[in-house]
């Protein structure tokens, strides 16, 4: 995916303007009905040819940003990749949020406002508004030493379902070649809460799940072959990579019970990066955020 976005901002520091270009294959290969999303049936004797390229409403998921601008437009383009895919968790969320909140930070440090109350003056929806507040109070004791930063990031999954605020504490050395992720925080707002330790355990994964994307995982390719063929050669985190987590959920029992099992992983990247630049002053917009990047 690649997205381009720019933005006007008042004398006030509030948003007056936005757009936004977002570039994407399909998100969804998987074999369905169509006999050709199994890739073994295109090598038959008697191949059979695919003639389309999937769901591809999952590309521009969570493009349009849920905050409250005055003038916004937002354009998706979808093109055949050289790849077969299949769906990644969140399918096309993770990447539009990255860019989208990633881009509010910068936007906040324009305006020189702080990043919470800077998307908060931008909200007109009460339950976006506590989830941020609420995860700035779980915030507001880390100690962030020299050369650590703290970022956040929001999203409301599919901007109609459940909701998620997330925050990242690293470190970043560049001479040392050290970018460690410390912690994560979460606050969620799923409705109804039915069962509270399996919605907790659904964010803590989403979140050490795209911690892992955001900072490690890229297929590898030496010429036009994949180098990165099994969980030994490809990139994704080992047990000692992962981070401390905390959530905290907010309950309404008076509305119905959304699910949460892609919910935290939108905001997580956007975090993480945020935070990564408040720690160097390198902010990466080529995902995964490696240690080279920052350097060179």
């Amino acid at each position: 995916m690649i997205m381009k976005m720019e933005a006007s901002l008042d004398h006030q520091g509030k948003i007056t303007a936005w757009k936004s270009e977002v570039w994407t294959d399909t998100h969804s290969m998987r074999p369905n009905r169509d006999p050709a999303t199994l890739l073994d049936t295109r090598y038959l004797e008697d191949p059979i040819p695919l003639t389309q390229r999937g769901y591809l409403g999952g590309g521009h998921r969570n493009a349009d940003p849920y905050y409250a601008f005055p003038n916004m437009q937002v354009n998706a383009h979808f093109f055949n990749g050289p790849l077969r895919v299949s769906s990644l968790r969140s399918l096309g969320s993770y990447g539009n949020i990255f860019a989208i909140e990633s881009f509010m930070d910068e936007l906040a440090e324009k305006a020189n406002k702080n990043p919470f109350a800077f998307r908060i003056a931008h909200l007109n929806d009460e339950r976006a508004i506590a989830v941020i507040q609420k995860l700035q109070q779980l915030c507001n004791t880390a100690r962030v030493n020299t050369g650590e930063g703290l970022g956040m990031a929001f999203s409301r999954y599919k901007n109609n379902t459940a909701y998620a605020a997330v925050a990242a504490h690293v470190k970043v050395d560049p001479a040392a070649g050290i970018l460690q992720l410390k912690k994560l925080w979460a606050v969620g707002d799923v409705g109804q809460i039915i069962n509270l330790d399996g919605i907790t355990n659904q964010f803590e994964g989403g979140m050490i799940q795209a911690a892992s994307w955001t900072l490690k995982e890229q297929v590898n390719f030496k010429g036009d072959q994949i180098t990165s063929k099994d969980w030994m050669s490809y990139p994704i985190f080992r047990f000692d990579e992962i981070p401390e987590v905390e959530v905290v959920m907010i309950d309404h029992p008076e509305l119905p019970a959304e699910g949460g099992g892609e919910v935290s992983m939108p905001p997580t990247g956007a975090a993480i990066a945020n935070a990564v630049y408040q720690a160097c002053g390198k902010r990466v917009y080529d995902l995964p955020i490696r240690i080279e990047k920052i350097t060179s």
